[in-house]
């Protein structure tokens, strides 16, 4: 664990782990960077692998002031951390929210990113009226969060139908996510809500036509929605290819780990033209 101090009273976790060529790995909404499961260990035989806590996540602050989640300044945080640790430029990994996140350091901040490749991801909301709708919805989920704590939040949010592929996973798998998601605290997810949740943020679409770096969208075979959302964004960027991971639902990485590992470094072996051994 290394706590990076980017302002008088706010830090950012980072969690390293593996050998081999950077990767900067980015978790979901609810995680943290101890959450990639047997995915991670993958990653770590081919990468030395740079978890960022996500603001309002982990062992990261979570501040009062939503300002700082806004995924703008969320993404500038992410990139500050990895430089702080000695990593100028990398390919850069995110999962769901984190794919979000990962694409507004790609489009914001591109030379920190040498290739970039998400899970489970959307560049955000291009409709206005749909996104404001979704933003509704994340305040209200943001109260709910606040006001009966996170307990009862984590059960709520087990039962998504998102998160229905997952009933199969072993046991420990899916206890290690719940213990990962009831060590968060509620002002750091519900801030996140507002301040960085998919009806908040702008909308990447058109950035993403400039994207000059190759760009890999994964989504699980059965989560169709991303699969969708897979296609359009390797539709408008002009390095990018989109792929589906048989049989897995949201959580592609750890649905199906070696099979998600194992498109990761194939890609960045081939694109990135990394000196990659995969060991999967």
């Amino acid at each position: 664990m290394t706590r990076v101090e980017l302002a008088p009273g706010f830090s950012l976790n980072v969690e390293t782990w593996g050998e081999g060529p950077p990767l900067v790995v980015l978790h979901g909404f609810t995680g943290s960077s101890r959450a990639w499961g047997e995915f991670g260990r993958l990653l770590g035989r081919s990468f030395r692998c740079i978890g960022v806590d996500i603001v309002g996540h982990g062992e990261s602050d979570a501040p009062d002031d939503v300002s700082r989640y806004r995924i703008e300044a969320a993404a500038g945080d992410a990139v500050a951390a990895v430089r702080a640790c000695g990593v100028e430029q990398a390919p850069w990994l995110g999962y769901s929210m984190g794919g979000r996140t990962a694409i507004a350091v790609a489009c914001l901040h591109p030379g920190a990113v040498s290739a970039l490749v998400t899970i489970g991801a959307s560049p955000g909301i291009a409709d206005a009226s749909e996104r404001a709708a979704r933003r509704l919805a994340d305040e209200a989920l943001a109260d709910r969060i606040e006001r009966e704590g996170i307990e009862a939040f984590v059960v709520y949010w087990e039962s998504l139908p998102l998160w229905a592929t997952q009933e199969r996973l072993p046991a420990d798998v899916r206890d290690a996510q719940r213990a990962i998601r009831l060590a968060n605290r509620p002002r750091g997810l519900a801030n996140s809500l507002r301040g960085m949740g998919a009806g908040a943020q702008p909308p990447f679409h058109g950035a993403l036509r400039d994207l000059r770096v190759p760009f890999l969208a994964l989504a699980g075979e059965l989560d169709t929605k991303y699969v969708q959302a897979a296609a359009a964004m390797a539709a408008l960027a002009p390095h990018a290819r989109a792929e589906t991971i048989p049989g897995a639902g949201h959580a592609a990485q750890l649905e199906a780990p070696a099979e998600t590992a194992a498109a990761v470094t194939r890609f960045l072996a081939e694109s990135a033209h990394l000196p990659l051994e995969a060991h999967l």
